[in-house]
């Protein structure tokens, strides 16, 4: 598709700042950024006005689930929730699909499974467990952006979590190909307290303690010390760990952080009894800790605001017992975790440059795909969102298009809403307007278009 279009508006955030322009677009691609253009006869002017333009968000974070457990999502409904919330580029977790992706084989299987059934791009993470080391630099080879590695037990039992040998095994390997280790950074340091009520989320609570948090992060930091491999730790919670994090980037080690739209949104002390749609792992902290981790996502400390999309069937939340202790943890918030930070972002002061940072730039070179995603300027992909920054609107239930409709944010009055989403220049997504699903989404591999 070679036909030429100019997107207009006011707020057009791009890599060197916000401005007014327009972004001129040709063959999926940014030709152009200018100040005034004339557009020319047969070309198509998308006027945003004083709506802002932002590159599309790249989550790198989200398990779609498909193959096994597309019961609890799968590529179509996922990358439709995605588009919705302004996100043009989605990395899916190793887990919880069946099989894990461990293997190479089993990253062809997801491969397959993702072809032809997704409305955005998308990436795939490859897995570290006990026992496939000699899997990782074939699985990189073939498309895998990174690697995966839990330090306490995933949730299930075909991703078994790495132990510090297995790592030692996984870094250097890592390192020669150039790609991330992402860490689920509990380390189980002692026992947690009895859980009580399991009604009460602060039971819970309890049961995760902080300092799990933090041991893993000071092991994470010897070993990106020992090998110079890139470490990234997913999902932090607790803001206790933070200063080991700015020691080991003081140190300059490859060491990067990401936080989730619920560990900003949400605080313990607000989270009801039996109210098990709120549950994930590490668990959602208290007031104080949440306003810290926003320090830490205003400094850059927090290098990244991902989702963790992480749903499943309704009955596995056991929300009719509101058993916080047996219920799934995961939340569900893929469509709303642009809408969702920038509502705690404005609140606090923070720019549109800030989000486009962490939601944006961030993410696209943690996976290698900065060359194409994350940014407007010339030579990226035209993977553009028109965003109204002040307008709020309330998450109904009726909305929602992930595969199950249970979610934190229903009920959650949110500011900024997401009009259209456009992938390489085409519109996927509008919020006034049906569009027919293009499914033209591609699997995005580190330096290749």
């Amino acid at each position: 598709m070679n036909t030429l279009s100019v997107f207009r508006s006011s707020r057009v955030v791009t890599t060197e700042g916000t401005q007014a322009a327009s972004v001129v677009v040709q063959g999926g691609r940014i030709v152009g950024i200018e100040s005034v253009v004339d557009v020319p006869a047969g070309a198509t002017l998308v006027d945003c006005g004083d709506a802002a333009l932002l590159p599309g968000i790249v989550d790198s974070h989200a398990h779609i689930n498909e193959p096994g457990r597309t019961e609890w999502e799968g590529f179509q409904t996922a990358t439709s929730a995605a588009a919705a919330g302004g996100i043009t580029t989605v990395v899916d977790m190793p887990l919880n699909s069946i099989p894990a992706t461990v293997t190479l084989a089993a990253l062809d299987t997801k491969a397959a499974s993702a072809r032809g059934q997704c409305e955005i791009d998308y990436g795939l993470w490859g897995g570290v467990i006990p026992g496939n080391a000699a899997e990782l630099s074939r699985m990189a080879a073939a498309g895998a952006l990174g690697f995966k590695a839990f330090l306490c037990h995933s949730g299930v039992d075909e991703f078994p979590n790495a132990t510090r040998a297995d790592l030692e095994r996984a870094l250097p390997l890592l390192r020669d190909a150039g790609v991330p280790l992402l860490v689920h950074a509990e380390l189980i340091d002692s026992e947690p307290p009895a859980a009580g009520d399991a009604r009460a989320y602060a039971s819970y609570l309890r049961s995760r303690p902080a300092s799990w948090e933090v041991a893993a992060v000071r092991m994470m930091v010897e070993l990106c010390r020992a090998h110079g491999a890139p470490v990234h730790i997913v999902h932090l919670s607790s803001a206790d760990a933070l200063d080991d994090i700015a020691r080991a980037k003081d140190e300059g080690l490859p060491f990067t952080v990401e936080t989730c739209p619920h560990y900003l949104t949400f605080a313990a002390e607000e989270i009801a009894p039996g109210a098990t749609h709120f549950k994930c792992a590490p668990p959602i902290r208290e007031r104080g800790n949440r306003e810290r981790l926003w320090d830490a996502v205003r400094s850059g400390l927090v290098d990244l605001v991902v989702s963790d999309h992480s749903p499943c069937t309704p009955g596995l939340k056991r929300l009719e017992e509101g058993d916080f202790m047996g219920a799934w943890g995961g939340i569900a918030g893929l469509q709303f975790s642009l809408s969702s930070v920038w509502t705690g972002a404005k609140a606090r002061g923070l720019s549109l440059d800030a989000l486009v940072a962490r939601m944006c730039l961030a993410p696209a070179r943690l996976t290698g795909l900065s060359d194409r995603k994350g940014g407007i300027r010339v030579g990226a992909d035209a993977d553009l969102v028109v965003f109204a920054p002040e307008e709020r609107f309330t998450v109904q239930e009726r909305d929602v298009r992930h595969r199950h409709g249970l979610t934190p944010y229903c009920g959650l009055e949110l500011t900024g809403r997401v009009r259209q989403t456009y992938l390489r220049g085409a519109c996927i997504f509008d919020h006034t307007a049906s569009v027919a699903p293009r499914r033209a989404g591609a699997w995005q591999h580190r330096g290749t278009r």
